[in-house]
């Protein structure tokens, strides 16, 4: 079979990304930047459209900023807002809302993200081949030979790239062609996760109301938007996960939430849910690699470093890991030495944000009794949020001090935030 090699239009490095999610579009447009002619390939016969609530800190931003996107990224951040815990005498409780964090995230839809992106994306030229999927991939220190696929046409082709950037998602097929299998380097949480957009708000709640409701080994989350319906978030310990996906999915979750009140809410929502768009239901799993990298393969967002929705950084992640990629391909003429101090830039950030994902697993849903009265204690008689106003106040002055003894250098800080001290 013949074996394809083109250049760009300059003559410059030719990458295939696979993957058209966040982490997927933030890598191509880095890389048109940094001057590379760029491929995406995606699986769906179609772009994916919606998404459920998101919490993007200062991080994303900066790195949509970098992209040339962050005028298009549309923010739905209400101006005020409260959250109520309902517990199971239907009392509602002040509980704490999800931007009252120490990175103050702004609240957007994962589709507003991807929709700035892919605006970047049809801006720039990028080929996008939809229905496509890697075969086989061999890799050297010089060069990247794909086998790809069309699953409609079965059409293949043998194709050269500099480099291959896998950000398929959590299960990704390039990290299992080139790094092994998946085993190796996921670590299942044993939860599941479904996400989806109201049509409405739930009844006697306002429209910027935030609701919790959560009991051991499970727990509803509602998120409101400043302008359109909130967002559902189902998220529980099952026996076995697996039965999960053999079932219809709202028979699942009523299985799952039988007998559950929530002062109607939880009813409310399970008939919301047959009424959806479009929705995500999946098994929560943490993606954990000592290398992102192998050759001319490097893994970028979920397939590399999952931090799972609970983090609250997944997309802010995946924007910053991409666009940091492109700037070290500019920064660097050599492609090998860009890679490592790309990962060498990024690790000590996601190291950062994924230490906490444990602590916050358990306050979305907490996976015992003694975890559900720890919660119960931290969020119902606001220890929690006086703690994270102090530990933030911590985090600024210090950081005032690094700055006044370190300058700019104090930025170097794994710890230190684009807020940190302002």
């Amino acid at each position: 079979m013949d074996v394809s090699r083109s250049t760009g239009s300059a003559g410059g490095e030719r990458a295939l990304v696979v993957g058209l999610g966040i982490a997927g579009m933030s890598s191509a447009l880095g890389l048109t930047r940094a001057g590379w002619e760029v491929q995406i390939i995606e699986r769906a016969p179609d772009r994916r459209t919606g998404g459920y609530f998101i919490g993007l800190s200062k991080e994303g931003f900066e790195a949509a900023r970098y992209l040339g996107v962050v005028d298009e990224l549309r923010t739905h951040t209400p101006e005020s807002y409260s959250t109520w815990e309902i517990d199971r005498s239907n009392t509602r409780r002040r509980g704490m809302s999800f931007t009252e964090q120490p990175n103050h995230p702004e609240v957007v839809r994962r589709g507003d993200i991807e929709l700035a992106l892919w605006s970047g994306i049809e801006k720039s030229g990028i080929t996008v081949r939809f229905d496509t999927v890697p075969v086989t991939i061999g890799s050297n220190a010089d060069e990247a030979v794909v086998r790809l696929t069309n699953r409609t046409t079965g059409e293949t082709t043998d194709e050269v790239f500099d480099l291959v950037v896998g950000a398929d998602g959590v299960r990704s097929t390039v990290r299992r062609l080139v790094f092994g299998p998946d085993s190796e380097f996921t670590e299942p949480l044993g939860r599941i996760i479904c996400a989806f957009q109201l049509k409405e708000p739930p009844p006697e709640t306002e429209p910027t109301d935030g609701l919790i409701i959560a009991e051991e080994k499970r727990a509803l989350w509602i998120f409101p938007f400043s302008d359109q319906p909130p967002t559902a978030l189902f998220t529980y310990l099952p026996d076995n996960v697996d039965a999960q996906f053999r079932m219809h999915r709202g028979d699942a979750l009523r299985h799952a939430y039988a007998g559950m009140m929530g002062d109607g809410v939880v009813r409310w929502a399970l008939d919301q849910f047959d009424q959806a768009d479009n929705y995500l239901f999946d098994s929560v799993v943490k993606v954990t690699m000592p290398r992102w990298h192998h050759n001319r393969v490097v893994l970028v967002g979920d397939a590399a470093w999952c931090l799972t929705l609970y983090s609250g950084y997944g997309a802010t992640a995946a924007l910053h890991g991409g666009a940091t990629l492109g700037k070290l391909l500019t920064e660097f003429d050599d492609i090998d030495l860009s890679l490592d101090e790309w990962e060498r830039a990024v690790r000590p950030f996601i190291r950062g944000k994924g230490g906490p994902t444990a602590l916050k697993s358990q306050l979305f849903v907490p996976s015992n009794r003694v975890a559900f009265v720890i919660r119960s204690v931290l969020l119902t008689y606001g220890v929690l949020p006086r703690l994270v106003r102090r530990i933030h106040w911590r985090q600024r002055v210090r950081a005032k001090i690094l700055r006044r003894l370190f300058g700019e250098r104090a930025d170097a800080f794994p710890f230190m935030t684009p807020e940190s001290g302002r």
